[in-house]
């Protein structure tokens, strides 16, 4: 079925009204009950080919938003991607795997209207920091057990892979399985404790990680989730797979800081821009040719 597109908004726009707009609010329609909100940034010029990005936002899984998100996505879309920020169910009222299977639905989406939103042949990445990377680790799982899309690439900041919040780095920050926003959103995004054991839940954990494409992993040095996020690029190392990681040695307030949207313009995005940019770059469909943009429609 053709993907379908509704209710265009325009919400943003820099410089003067004549500018092309920050970022365009739409409505695609899944086999839902509702059309998902979803915000697209970047730009694609007919006849060039961009990444193309399903992004997923943070707010340990009970809070975030398209506004929250639109941090990492703006710095995805200025390092020369078409970027689609999804506004996934949240729990409590929507616990896993409500938000899973959203986010696969969407990228189904994306990856049949890839075409026209990023150019023939666009690669498909799938983003997302916090608990949005989680969700981007489990629907990459998701869509190598399905067996699509082909997904170029995944880039994970922060991610919360590890429900048993038990490492030095979250020790050091003060917070654990009590009283902690990351502790809480564990605890509502999974009420059942079987779940926590579940490979789409709790990725750090999965058992098998082959088949899964190539993988940038962002940290920092302060960052209260960097030990789970080092752990995972070490296991996918050990799988045989394509894993990059970087440490920022900056003061960068991470997670929490990256879910201010002023976030764009801190001391540390460029840095982090740059990686984005060089895991674009790295990829055999774009290393043929040129990532270009132009205004989304």
């Amino acid at each position: 079925m053709r993907p379908q597109m509704m209710n265009s908004q325009q919400l943003s726009r820099s410089g003067t009204d004549k500018a092309a707009p920050v970022w365009v609010d739409k409505q695609i329609q899944l086999a839902l009950k509702k059309p998902l909100d979803v915000r697209f940034y970047g730009r694609h010029r007919v006849g060039a080919v961009s990444p193309l990005v399903v992004h997923f936002h943070g707010g340990a899984f009970a809070g975030g938003s398209l506004d929250g998100g639109s941090c990492v996505a703006r710095l995805l879309a200025d390092a020369g991607a078409v970027v689609m920020s999804l506004d996934y169910p949240l729990a409590p009222a929507h616990p896993f795997p409500a938000a899973v299977e959203t986010g696969y639905a969407a990228l189904l989406w994306a990856w049949k209207a890839r075409q026209k939103l990023a150019g023939q042949g666009a690669p498909l990445f799938i983003a997302g920091e916090e608990a949005g990377g989680n969700l981007a680790a489990a629907v990459s799982l998701v869509a190598r057990d399905r067996q699509e899309p082909a997904l170029a690439g995944q880039i994970l900041l922060s991610p919360m892979l590890d429900p048993c919040l038990a490492t030095a780095s979250l020790r050091d920050a003060e917070a654990g399985p009590v009283g902690c926003v990351w502790a809480d959103g564990w605890h509502h995004y999974l009420p059942r404790l079987e779940d926590a054991s579940h490979p789409y839940a709790a990725p750090g954990a999965a058992l098998r990680l082959t088949g899964l494409p190539p993988t940038l992993l962002v940290t920092a040095q302060d960052d209260p989730l960097r030990d789970e996020t080092l752990e995972y690029a070490e296991r996918l190392r050990a799988a045989g797979l394509v894993a990059r990681h970087a440490v920022l040695p900056v003061v960068t307030g991470w997670p929490c800081s990256y879910l201010q949207p002023a976030s764009h313009e801190a001391a540390w995005a460029p840095a982090v821009q740059q990686l984005f940019t060089e895991f674009f770059a790295s990829t055999p469909a774009l290393q043929a040719g040129h990532t270009h943009s132009s205004s989304i429609s």
